[in-house]
Formats: structure tokens, sequence, C-alpha cells
């Protein structure tokens, strides 16, 4: 146990960790995030002092200094900009401790980045790569059921391999979903998801027998474990090659998608957040501009006076 008289920077982080996984119940994926951002300092602050000193010696010229090296270095904008929100975050914990009185990360700016626009697939590339996996064989049948489900319910990669037996009904068309933060929703699965998992459960089923339905992970690999993250990964490049897509697409295109095609239809901005489980609207307005950027590349290609 670290005492919470240590405030040397790995007694103090392991305290936030712990705080984080026991009162404001984070994943373990975040956890595992904010423990390496604050690791990524203690390296830079051992190499640059010959020692790492106490949390509560820290100063804003300090993470300054951590700041500049970082851009030195050539990390990403994006990165950067994570990492100085943990380590906000982590400095409010050393306030409500009382080891610091103020937050010196709290001056710090985040690096101004560029909005880019997500990638997602036109309708006529999804069909191609929904019926890539072949339909005769259990674990053709498993990837089909994975590329309609998060294409149909515009699940997170995270959320999909998460859902166990309990959380399906196929019948009224819907799963319960766990997001960010562990927080639930219901997400819609369309009549070619469902026809899909029907498929997959049902040879799932006959090669493994009776289950415990609330504990029977939905995807699984030949071996009966649960899939994971990377894995699926895995399946969609095996399937990106078979069909000649571009390769840029990962299991979030899918989730873009989803958004992009909906609003493109004329669901309203606020359906889609909901269905997406985003906490902030703002998250989900990158969808309206790529909507308004594919309508500006087809009147630039179609209208004789566009150019």
């Amino acid at each position: 146990m670290v005492s919470a008289t240590d405030n040397s920077l790995s007694a103090a982080v392991t305290r936030f960790l712990q705080y984080l996984r026991v009162e404001r119940n984070a994943s373990s994926l975040t956890i595992k995030s904010y423990g390496e951002d604050l690791q990524a300092l203690a390296e830079y602050l051992t190499e640059a002092r010959g020692a790492c000193p106490d949390a509560a010696e820290l100063t804003t010229l300090d993470l300054r200094g951590y700041a500049s090296a970082m851009h030195a270095a050539g990390y990403a904008k994006t990165t950067i900009a994570r990492r100085l929100a943990s380590l906000r975050s982590f400095f409010r914990f050393g306030q409500r401790e009382g080891w610091t009185k103020s937050n010196p990360a709290k001056p710090l700016r985040n690096p101004r980045k560029g909005r880019s626009l997500p990638h997602f697939l036109s309708s006529g590339d999804l069909d191609r790569l929904l019926s890539a996996p072949p339909a005769g064989d259990p674990l053709g049948l498993r990837d089909r059921a994975i590329l309609e489900t998060l294409y149909s319910a515009g699940l997170r990669v995270s959320e999909l391999v998460g859902l166990n037996d309990a959380d399906l009904d196929l019948a009224a068309g819907v799963a319960r979903v766990r997001g960010k933060g562990r927080r639930e929703r219901l997400s819609p699965i369309g009549s070619f998801a469902a026809a899909s998992l029907r498929k997959w459960l049902k040879v799932r089923r006959a090669a493994r027998g009776p289950e415990r339905a609330a504990l029977t992970p939905v995807f699984v690999n030949r071996f009966g474990r649960r899939l994971t993250t990377r894995s699926v990964g895995r399946l969609l490049e095996k399937y990106l090659k078979a069909t000649g897509l571009d390769g840029r697409t990962t299991p979030h295109t899918l989730r873009h998608s989803f958004a992009t095609h909906l609003l493109d239809g004329g669901a309203d901005i606020r359906s889609v957040q909901e269905l997406l489980g985003h906490k902030s609207l703002v998250t989900t307005q990158i969808y309206t501009h790529v909507s308004t950027a594919a309508l500006r590349a087809a009147y630039e290609k179609a209208h004789p006076r566009a150019k």
C-alpha cells in the first residue's frame, strides 16, 4: 500500500490511478492511458534532471519544458494535448490530496490542431465489404455478423467485443451497449445485422453446446474465448485486401460511415448523438462537416460552372 504522505511522483501516480479505478470507476483502458502519460513525464524529468523530483516540487516551468520537448521530438498534436490533459487531471487530484495548492499544468495551452474529417466508406464500398466474408464457413458467418453489427449499430470496436448474449434482443432489434465511462445505451440492430447474428449464434451454439447466456460473449475466437479489439482489426484487414478497399479503413471507419450515412439520409444530429453515445453534441458535429464536404465534392464534379 502506498502511503498518502509519500509524495514521490511514482507514489502520487499510483494513488491517482487507484482513485480513478475506485472512485471514478474508470475503465482499464483509461487507467492504462493515464499511467502511460504520467510515466512519460517521469522519464522526461529523470532524463532532464538526472533524478525524478517529488510531485509537489513540479512547477509550470518544468511542465512547459516537457511540452517543448514533445514538440521538438515531433509528437502529434493530439498526443501532446492528451498528455497535457492527463497532467491537469493529475494535479487536480494533487490539490484534492493537499500536496499541491495550485495546478501547475493549468496555464499550459493545448497545441492548435487542424480538424481532420473522419474517413468513411460509400454505400457501394460497404456492400462489397459486408459481403466479403464467406457465408459457408462458421468463421465467415462470425465475421459477417461482426461487420454488419459494427455498421448497423455504429458501435466502437470495444463495445462490440464486450457484447454478451444477454445484451441482445434480436426480436426487438436492439442491443444493450456499454460505452465510454461505463455509460449504457440501447443501440438499434437492423434486419441485415440481426439475420447475420442469428446465423452466427446458431453455428456457435451448435459447436459449443448449451451455455449460460448472461456470461457468454457474442463473438468468440476458434478456441471459444472472447475476441479482442485487435482480432477484429486483423479480420477487417483481411477483407480489405480481398476487396481492394481503402487501406485506411479501420473498425472505427464503420462507425464513421454509420453516422455520415444517417445524416446524409436526413437524420437529425441529436438523434445521431444519442445513437453514437456521445456525451457532447460538439463531438457529433464533425459528421455534419463530412456531409457538407461530400455535397461540395459532388457539386464541383457535376456543375458546369462550379470551378
